[in-house]
């Protein structure tokens, strides 16, 4: 038997070994976390086995899960249901969703790339938004998450744009990007991930098979999202670029520019004649107060 198989500690080692507090040890053995240590005499004595377990409560609770969720998930391993998929499915998950690699800047790098001096307040901003993260011990040096990201606002700084403009648009643009990362989360859930999360926690096989399907699906969320961004940029880009160069006599498509109505004014007519006969009622509508507004333009004329 190996040394590491005997190994004891205890309460004072554990928490030394785990990085738990003798107070959190305490308290993950009163909700069932962890098993009850061997009693010998007086003392507790605890094995490796217990810190293999703290290490994997930390672990999860890195990854933002819950200590009710994590007990779950532990309570199927010791029932001996498999854990190891469901842990390959949390790994990927939390794993990177992009190709980019972080990197790190100096502060003096960071200086010249926007302006030359010193912004505490815009370091401190970058630093809230994610876009820098600090270095324990090294004040002058910053992790940087996405050097791309750090570079698109850098090329925005030059070409004329404030700080607090670009920090203000990426403010903006996360919580549009969200949604959309929220969105298309629900969509895939309802359609691919429910048959594997039928079970709480989901069984071994079927948590494997959902961490493939996780590894399938990762690039296409980026692909779809690149593939609107590219058209919604022409179209859009077109529009605004005649707008400013005040094309007055630039050809206008043929035919009636259609107009969107408010979603509220659509979902009322609905009510009122049915989703059939919106388009005919909107019609009919407009007739009637066009035909409205002849008859008042020719009263009026009348009178003078």
């Amino acid at each position: 038997m190996s040394d590491q198989a005997q190994a004891e500690y205890r309460i004072e080692d554990l928490a030394h070994h785990s990085g738990a507090t003798v107070r959190t040890i305490r308290a993950y053995q009163d909700r069932g976390l962890l098993p009850k240590p061997e009693r010998r005499g007086r003392s507790n004595v605890y094995r490796p086995t217990h810190l293999a377990r703290l290490r994997q409560i930390a672990d999860l609770l890195d990854r933002g899960y819950t200590l009710a969720s994590i007990k779950e998930l532990l309570e199927a391993w010791d029932a001996g249901r498999g854990l190891g998929g469901v842990l390959g499915l949390v790994a990927e998950v939390h794993g990177p969703w992009t190709d980019e690699e972080a990197d790190r800047i100096s502060r003096e790098d960071l200086n010249a790339r926007f302006g030359g001096l010193p912004d505490d307040d815009a370091v401190d901003e970058a630093c809230e938004l994610g876009v820098l993260e600090r270095i324990p011990g090294r004040p002058d040096e910053f992790l940087v998450p996405s050097p791309q990201e750090l570079a698109v606002a850098a090329e925005l700084y030059a070409a004329g744009v404030p700080l607090a403009a670009i920090t203000g648009h990426l403010r903006e643009l996360r919580g549009q990007v969200e949604h959309i990362a929220s969105r298309f989360l629900e969509f895939t859930t309802e359609h691919v991930f429910a048959r594997y999360l039928g079970h709480v926690p989901p069984t071994d096989s079927d948590a494997a098979e959902a961490a493939t399907m996780v590894r399938r699906l990762r690039p296409l969320a980026q692909q779809t999202v690149d593939a609107e961004l590219a058209r919604a940029m022409r179209l859009f880009a077109t529009r605004h670029l005649q707008r400013h160069l005040g094309a007055a006599g630039a050809a206008q498509p043929a035919g009636p520019a259609p107009v969107a109505l408010p979603a509220e004014t659509v979902r009322a007519v609905q009510e009122l004649v049915g989703p059939a006969h919106v388009a005919e009622f909107v019609r009919a509508a407009t007739e009637r107060e066009l035909q409205a507004r002849t008859m008042n333009e020719l009263a009026s004329r009348g009178g003078r």
